[in-house]
């Protein structure tokens, strides 16, 4: 287990390496910090003045080792609009992000092992096919069309929730959070219902599959040739087989998650990490957009990480240091 662990840990750092290069590139080819900083007042002698100083006539590699000494200290540059670091502007607005995708995540967790299972196990009751159907629906919808579809019927037409934004928020020790307040919680309903949508189908579906594949497998008929109770059978021995492949997908889906919240975020002008992602596009912060790159990367080189290692605990049958 360690040999897998240490081996897994090698390919995220050269995972991040790759990533780090690409969004380095990006930067370096579209990008002209000296305009963004000094604007068209300075006179081209002081332009190449500054860009001598910084650096910048320095050969592509140089610029690039600078690049990853200053970014291993956790220093990714200098957004051109807000005049801060960007990972100060990127952590100020994670916050937001992460409670959403925690949320939505609480929803698809909570809504899809229940349904997933009970349409495993009674694949022709009603109330499974019409989950089966709605699942479908739900794929096929995007996300950003729901939230319009939610916006208008709940803020609109009924006036319930609220349309945009985050609402009230709280300082707990500098994490700003609207978790802790009810004018929070009201505005955090539609965005995290929204979000969950594209997820929840996906795990009722692969939950019930991978139930229904368990449930027909020969140590089933013999627990039930046993005598074991059903719910037994059910919740302990078949559903702890189905998770192995959920806790897989799932870590992939988390990732997912954080990029589906540029279009969650944007349609309910929520003050999270997509809604910057999207306003550094539109300001050509490429500072910003190339640190957010390298951020969101980052959480899913990491979360992936630590799915192969969870698989890996487990499942202890599994060969991990990948000899038969």
């Amino acid at each position: 287990m360690f040999a897998f662990t240490v081996k897994r840990i090698l390919q995220a750092l050269f995972v991040m390496l790759i990533i780090s290069l690409l969004g380095f590139s990006i930067k370096h080819e579209f990008g002209d910090p000296i305009r963004d900083m000094v604007g068209i007042q300075v006179s081209v002698k002081d332009r190449e003045i500054l860009r001598e100083t910084m650096g910048l006539n320095d050969p592509f590699i140089t610029q690039y080792a600078r690049f990853l000494k200053n970014a291993a200290h956790g220093d990714l540059g200098t957004s051109f609009f807000y005049k801060k670091p960007a990972m100060h502007v990127i952590l100020s607005k994670a916050p937001a992000t992460i409670e959403l995708v925690f949320a939505s995540s609480l929803i698809v967790i909570l809504i899809s092992i229940p349904v997933g299972i009970f349409a495993a196990i009674k694949p022709r009751h009603w109330f499974s096919r019409i989950a089966m159907g709605g699942s479908i629906v739900g794929v096929s919808i995007p996300v950003f069309l729901t939230a319009i579809l939610m916006i208008y019927l709940f803020s609109i037409t009924l006036g319930w929730f609220p349309s945009y934004g985050r609402g009230e928020t709280v300082d707990l020790w500098g994490w700003h959070t609207g978790l802790l307040t009810a004018d929070g919680l009201r505005h955090l309903i539609m965005p995290a219902i929204a979000l969950s949508s594209i997820m929840l189908p996906l795990f009722i579906r692969l939950i019930r599959s991978e139930m229904m594949e368990v449930l027909e497998t020969e140590y089933i008929r013999f627990a039930y040739a046993k005598g074991l109770k059903k719910k037994r059978i059910w919740f302990i021995h078949a559903f702890k087989n189905t998770l192995l492949p959920v806790i897989t997908v799932g870590g992939v889906q988390l990732g997912i998650m954080l990029a589906y919240t540029i279009l969650t975020e944007t349609v309910f002008q929520w003050a999270g990490m997509g809604f910057m992602f999207l306003e550094s596009v539109q300001r050509s912060d490429t500072t910003l957009l190339v640190a957010y790159i390298i951020f969101v990367g980052g959480v899913f080189v990491i979360v992936n990480t630590m799915v192969d290692i969870i698989y890996g605990l487990v499942n202890p049958t599994i060969r991990v240091s990948g000899r038969k």
